[in-house]
């Protein structure tokens, strides 16, 4: 799904909205979201699920093309672990 898309199914449930309008609530819900892993902080959305930034360590990989080993450095990554209802709803 876009995010054109996910626009479009809120405006559907929430007619008296437009869409212009939706667009700038998801936009700034992201962006909030993203603020505060950048900032180290976790996103608890309870019944939905939960976003946080986890350390990756380094590791050795191997380049497909050549075979040759290579170093991947340490890094962040956001990662996003599903609430129960969320589960529940997936797995119906």
């Amino acid at each position: 799904m876009s995010k054109k898309e996910l626009v479009n199914m809120v405006a559907e449930k929430m007619p008296e909205l437009k869409k212009k309008d939706i667009k700038a609530v998801i936009d700034a819900v992201f962006e909030a979201i993203s603020d505060a892993l950048a900032n180290g902080e976790r996103v608890q959305l309870i019944g939905f699920g939960t976003f946080e930034v986890r350390k990756a360590e380094e590791r050795t990989g191997v380049n497909p093309r050549t075979r040759e080993k290579i170093k991947i450095p340490a890094r962040k990554v956001p990662k996003f672990k599903p609430g129960k209802e969320l589960k529940e709803k997936v797995n119906k």
